[in-house]
């Protein structure tokens, strides 16, 4: 059986490419560091035996791709992910660039790498969930929560950022807008 960790792969629409090569350059890196996080030999054990806990069959995804830009949904909120059940495939994607900045300001380039790592690990266990609950979205949220709370408890390296990351990705609202009132100073 192909593990999920060959299903990875980077993916890039041509027509982004357009954007500047700065952008183009930090997406890039950010879509490799995303890469090579969900590949690590410790995380793809976690997601194989929580796959075996939900009874989730690992052939159902056929395909798990790290978006290199981000998606804006029309409300204006990025996306971190998605499933097509349909498909068995899993788009990760990226935090825009203006939140990545201020955030590396605000906490340095440590919490920034800790956060994109976790906020990977996070959209990678939620959409891996839909292949079961698909339409049950509250259910998968806490679920996801639980699952990456047991990941991050059971890391054998664990840093100072963990319960601010933790909020973060569960908590987005606050953290944007806390971002948004330190940049306004």
């Amino acid at each position: 059986m192909q593990s999920l960790s060959n299903k990875m792969k980077i993916t890039v629409h041509p027509e982004k490419l357009e954007s500047s090569q700065k952008q183009v350059v930090f997406y890039m890196k950010y879509a490799s560091f995303v890469l090579r996080t969900l590949r690590r030999p410790s995380f793809q054990k976690f997601l194989s035996w929580m796959l075996r806990k939900e009874n989730i069959e690992e052939h159902m995804v056929r395909d798990v791709q790290i978006r290199v830009f981000p998606f804006q949904r029309k409300n204006g909120n990025g996306l971190a992910g998605h499933c097509n059940t349909n498909r068995g495939r899993i788009q990760i994607y990226p935090k825009a660039l203006k939140f990545c900045q201020n955030l590396m300001q605000e906490g340095g380039k440590d919490k920034f790498i800790s956060y994109a790592g976790s906020r990977a690990r996070a959209a990678l266990i939620h959409e891996l969930l839909h292949m079961k609950y698909a339409n049950d979205e509250e259910k998968v949220r806490e679920l996801t929560r639980e699952y990456f709370a047991v990941f991050a408890q059971n890391r054998p390296v664990q840093n100072s950022h963990v319960s601010s990351i933790y909020n973060m990705i569960f908590k987005p609202e606050a953290t944007e807008s806390a971002l948004k009132t330190s940049q306004e100073k």
